[in-house]
């Protein structure tokens, strides 16, 4: 039953939110116009939402919204070990921004003290990118054409 659809955001009215349906049961959406994720399995006092109200950052916490369906939509975070990060960042609603940084290459002789990893996250790449920017931070990061 996987299939992948582009369709128009519920939370901000994107036309970029790729949905995808990983079982009859799970469905995940990501919007590259605000940066915003759903996950179906993430229903209000479900344990799967207790256990991330748990661990996710605050920032990430505070930036939740529910849209009129119901969905619970939460910042994105992108990690990918050749490219870089991008991930929320700020101290309220009021002010924040996606945090873009590049990777960087580890020298072979400096790959013992990162645990043998090839690359590492550079923060002096630190760049930041208002919310509807979110494309211009992947793109930023390598992950998108400029």
């Amino acid at each position: 039953m996987n299939f992948d659809e582009l369709k128009t955001c519920t939370r901000c009215d994107s036309d970029a939110c790729y949905k995808q349906e990983v079982s009859k049961d799970i469905s995940l959406e990501l919007c590259y116009g605000c940066g915003f994720q759903h996950n179906s399995i993430m229903v209000k006092d479900s344990d799967f939402y207790k256990e991330q109200m748990e661990i996710l950052p605050e920032i990430y916490k505070v930036l939740m919204d529910e849209d009129e369906e119901e969905k619970i939509w939460m910042p994105t975070s992108i990690n990918v070990k050749d490219k870089g990060m991008v991930f929320a960042s700020g101290q309220n609603r009021e002010n924040w921004n996606w945090g873009a940084v590049k990777a960087v290459l580890i020298p072979e002789e400096d790959r013992e003290k990162y645990k043998d990893e090839k690359y590492r996250a550079d923060m002096s790449t630190i760049k930041y990118f208002k919310e509807r920017d979110f494309m211009d931070a992947l793109s930023y990061i390598g992950m998108l054409p400029e």
